[in-house]
């Protein structure tokens, strides 16, 4: 008999892993079809990510609470999304300085490449505690200092974000559901950083 309730309670531990997996590589589904109005990504992210953050907690969520989110999140987070395509093109523009062989262009290069990596960091995490009513730019400031003062956190991130690269390199498709991990994981890392 209590070898029976041991089974049971591992199978129930481990169909509820699979069904936060599931749940990850839907809302990431989700996210990227917000994403397709180009400024829409921080909305969608927070959106996403507060969806997972109900699933964990067990509060319930859907398709209709994720546009809800969604729908409030772009108030202003269209133009953090504007912000960061700005931040790429400046980038953009500093590795042609490094191609054309600019004096100090390569500095300059690494420079702006690492600050985009940051500030792409800041905003998944900034996204990850988003709820109805958080200023864009608080969320900002705030992700930006936990960015820096929680150094294995944004590297795992940023793995994340490789992963999602990676994805895209080999079969595009798959990049799609990856997403949704990504933002599970930036939900995770503020957890973790939360609990510190």
């Amino acid at each position: 008999m209590a070898q029976a309730r041991l089974k049971a309670r591992k199978e129930s531990v481990l169909a509820e892993r699979f069904a936060v997996f599931a749940e990850c590589l839907l809302t990431g589904v989700w996210i990227a079809v917000a994403s397709l109005g180009v400024v829409t990504y921080p909305a969608a992210f927070a959106a996403g990510a507060r969806h997972l953050r109900r699933r964990t907690a067990h509060q319930g969520g859907g398709r209709r609470e994720f546009a809800d989110d969604f729908r409030t999140a772009l108030r202003g987070g269209w133009a953090v999304g504007l912000g960061g395509w700005a931040a790429a093109a400046v980038v953009w523009v500093d590795v042609q300085a490094v191609r054309a062989g600019v004096p100090g262009g390569p500095l300059v290069g690494a420079v702006g490449l690492f600050a985009l990596i940051g500030a792409v960091v800041a905003g998944l995490r900034a996204s990850a505690v988003w709820a109805p009513g958080e200023s864009w730019r608080a969320l900002l400031g705030a992700a930006g200092r936990r960015t820096v003062l929680d150094p294995a956190g944004s590297f795992l991130l940023i793995g994340g974000l490789a992963l999602v690269a990676l994805s895209a390199w080999f079969v595009a498709p798959l990049a799609v559901p990856v997403l949704g991990a990504v933002a599970a994981a930036a939900v995770a890392v503020e957890e973790r950083y939360r609990h510190r």
